[in-house]
């Protein structure tokens, strides 16, 4: 018998597949379309304390290998995001509100807020590559990261996963500092900082200039700092960037990712994509012996060539 479900920091997942934040996570109604296409979870689109409108357009450019974007962490703010969750739970899978702040009071004031609001576990974004004043200028260092997991994991009952930036010497470090906070789990990697530029115009084709690199380009990336993190911490890991089927989501769990994040394919392919990962997993599970995912998470580890 093929089991596909997963404890992750406590949540109990159908499957190994969520939604990542930034893609379909606004509104209720979405998410709950999400969760009812196969999402075994559903991460929220990340959430301030007030509104904000973001950056302006041109804010997303599609790429060969994947998509390059500036949004700037558009969002309705907290405050009006407590219907959208309660909504979104009607899914039927567990929901993590993405939160992101410019303090460690303010991640622990949004952090419970989304658990005030029915939020399933809390992801602190410290990764946004675009966004100034939060995000990975606040993320990439350790003792800051340390001290945000903490104040949030404090004011929290709930999970505390940490989204980590790869644009940083050592990922390995941060998903450490998290672990020391009292993260319960690591999420990598968020995008990687790009820039575009159109030679007829000359010049970048973002009105921000610079965005952040999502999709099949930055999954080696991706594999790479979900192996380091997994040798490090012995916290879960969630594996994020470019997944798109079964193969990808494999080649993050036996990195070390008990669980793997779905954004840009679900932009390009529609919440039906979570269906197609979940059912070549089990395809690949029962041609290759494997009766549940926990089998598999790590297994690189031990298979070095």
């Amino acid at each position: 018998m093929i089991d596909l479900s997963v404890d992750l920091c406590g949540l109990k997942l159908r499957n190994p597949t969520m939604l990542a934040a930034g893609v379909l996570g606004e509104t209720g109604k979405s998410m709950a379309t999400v969760a009812r296409a196969g999402a075994g979870a559903i991460v929220t689109k990340s959430i301030g304390k007030k509104p904000r409108s973001g950056h302006l357009n041109p804010c997303v450019v599609e790429l060969p290998f994947g998509l390059l974007n500036a949004m700037g962490l558009p969002n309705p703010g907290a405050e009006a995001f407590g219907r959208e969750i309660a909504e979104a739970r009607e899914g039927g899978a567990p929901v993590i509100a993405s939160v992101f702040g410019s303090t460690e009071e303010e991640f622990a004031e949004l952090c419970g807020l989304m658990a005030k609001y029915g939020a399933d576990a809390v992801e602190l974004n410290l990764s946004c590559p675009h966004a100034h004043g939060y995000g990975a200028e606040i993320g990439s260092d350790p003792d800051t990261v340390q001290a945000i997991c903490r104040k949030a994991k404090k004011r929290l009952r709930i999970p505390v996963l940490a989204k980590l930036t790869p644009d940083t010497t050592s990922i390995a470090d941060l998903a450490l500092a998290a672990q020391r906070g009292g993260a319960d789990g690591i999420v990598a990697i968020n995008t990687l900082k790009g820039m575009r530029i159109l030679p007829e115009a000359r010049m970048p084709v973002l009105a921000n200039r610079v965005g952040g690199l999502s999709g099949p380009a930055i999954r080696p990336v991706g594999v790479r700092c979900v192996y380091e993190i997994f040798e490090a911490v012995k916290v879960p890991v969630v594996g994020v960037g470019g997944v798109s089927n079964a193969s990808d989501a494999l080649e993050y769990i036996m990195a070390g990712a008990s669980s793997v994040q779905v954004g840009t394919a679900v932009w390009s392919e529609g919440p039906e994509v979570f269906s197609k990962i979940t059912g070549g997993l089990m395809k690949f599970m029962a041609e290759n012996g494997f009766n549940s995912v926990k089998e598999m998470v790590g297994i690189a580890h031990s298979s070095r060539p």
